[in-house]
């Protein structure tokens, strides 16, 4: 019997570690949304209305409130 390359060892490994631990579970990313996680989103999106990207000018960038005569981050 020739010798096992370490590519063949790891696959061999790996086959044990399934057989032992079941398959990787995966899920399918076109699912449709459920009503929570739309509720989610649509919160997030009114929430991150309400700020405005400043950049300085070394290239770093945060984050300040659109309303002008809120002051409490600035």
């Amino acid at each position: 019997m020739s010798k096992m390359s370490p590519v063949q060892k790891l696959m061999r490994f790996t086959g044990r570690l399934r057989y032992i631990l079941g398959p990787a579970s995966s899920s399918p990313l076109d699912h449709e949304m459920t009503p929570e996680n739309k509720a989610l989103l649509k919160s997030q999106q009114e929430a991150t209305v309400q700020w405005i990207t400043v950049t300085r000018a070394d290239g770093s960038t945060y984050l300040v409130p659109k309303d002008p005569t809120d002051k409490s981050l600035r």
